[in-house]
């Protein structure tokens, strides 16, 4: 693969604000085309661990060009079943992941969070400056220049900022204004932790599930803590609980009364969990991912959320195309439009991929309940009911844009 090259001119300065997965992956293909690139990450380093995620479709080509296939493939987690189980705690029936997400057997890779952090952050320690522990407290786009001040109070002048800090991103609130009205609840709350392996669990995942919550299990090396997650449908999300870790401890707690399977040991867990992530699962939707020289990439434009399994396929492919476009185009804001052309239609269909999600995971009624369950001890009839035109749609998704060369150069 070529790859644009820059001309004599001096090199554009681009600040990155997020160090997860969009931020490295534009720092990667931007310090490959020539720009001087600097990483803000308000972690004291790259966040190890992590749940799985999963990298399907169009996007494994985008980790393939950037030489990390042989990395990913030996952290990939490999799931092999996910079991479903009745009020009692009992066994209901299992299924392989790729049924539930329409993924491809062989083909998608699954990995901690963490490890792709690693992998991303691995071919830019020496080449890109990173910040670590700050992040921006003002901004100003004088047209010409961004001028920045940092939390530390360091001000620094880029060319250009990107925003790849998320869900609740600081970068889109300081440009944009704040989150509420480019936010949309999908109606889940949910809580995640670590706990110890008491189980020996391996390579899989145990839901229990009443209508409306589930209890989740998810297990790697035997050797390893298992993720808990417990999850929950709320028809307003509790706004009130963020700047409380209390509050949040005690609302996931009194959504969880029963004394059965491992339900009170999560809880136990998650009131005592130093890792406790409290979130509600929703969507982000905005009419443009730039203004002036800021734009934004990754969660932060369009988180597709959980529900879509596709967050992270999306956040690595559109920052492969951001860098793209940035360097295929003198100016910014030519590139800025081209980038939405591009990307915006591949981020809507991935965010209708969740719309009515959590109906397996999370039945909202006893019906859905009963009927999920009767599909479970029935694996034919399930095999049946996840192989559908619906599956097919979601796997036609995952890869329905075509990744660009960005050969030309500027």
């Amino acid at each position: 693969m070529t790859h644009p090259t820059t001309t004599s001119t001096p090199r554009r300065r681009v600040l990155i604000s997020g160090a997860s997965i969009a931020g490295p992956t534009l720092a990667y293909w931007l310090d490959r085309y020539g720009f001087e690139v600097t990483v803000l990450e308000k972690a004291a380093a790259v966040r190890g661990g992590g749940y799985a995620i999963d990298i399907r479709g169009t996007a494994r080509e985008v980790v393939d060009r950037m030489g990390l296939l042989p990395r990913l493939r030996e952290a990939h987690v490999d799931t092999r079943r996910i079991s479903f189980l009745d009020a009692a705690g009992d066994i209901v029936g299992a299924v392989r992941p790729e049924q539930l997400t329409g993924g491809e057997s062989g083909q998608d890779l699954e990995v901690r969070r963490g490890d792709l952090a690693d992998a991303l952050y691995a071919p830019l320690r020496d080449r890109v400056e990173f910040l670590f522990g700050d992040s921006i407290a003002t901004l100003d786009d004088d047209g010409d220049a961004v001028h920045v001040v940092l939390e530390s109070g360091t001000h620094r002048t880029f060319d250009l900022v990107i925003g790849t800090d998320g869900l609740h991103s600081n970068t889109r609130r300081l440009v944009f204004g704040p989150e509420e009205p480019f936010h949309r609840y999908l109606g889940h709350v949910f809580a995640g932790f670590t706990l110890p392996n008491e189980l020996g669990l391996s390579h899989e995942a145990y839901i229990w599930s009443e209508p409306g919550r589930s209890a989740v299990l998810y297990a790697y090396e035997p050797s390893e803590p298992v993720h808990g997650f417990l999850t929950f449908v709320r028809d307003t999300p509790p706004f009130e609980a963020f700047r409380d870790p209390r509050a949040q401890r005690n609302l996931v707690a009194s959504r969880f009364p029963e004394q059965v399977w491992q339900v009170p040991q999560l809880v136990a867990a998650m009131r005592s969990s130093e890792d406790l992530f409290f979130d509600i699962v929703s969507q982000i939707h905005m009419p443009s991912w730039s203004h002036g020289r800021v734009a934004l990439a990754g969660d932060a434009a369009h988180a597709t959320s959980f529900l879509s399994g596709q967050g992270s396929s999306v956040a690595l492919i559109g920052a492969y195309v951001l860098a793209g476009e940035l360097a295929s185009h003198a100016d910014h804001a030519d590139a800025f439009a081209a980038y939405e052309r591009r990307m915006r239609p591949f981020a809507q269909d991935n965010q209708a991929l969740a719309s009515g999600g959590g109906t397996i995971v999370t039945p909202t009624t006893r019906a859905q309940l009963d009927a999920r369950n009767a599909l479970l001890r029935d694996p034919e009839a399930m095999a049946r009911e996840l192989s559908t035109a619906e599956a097919e749609t979601r796997r036609a998704t995952h890869s329905s844009l075509t990744l660009p060369e960005y050969a030309a150069a500027l």
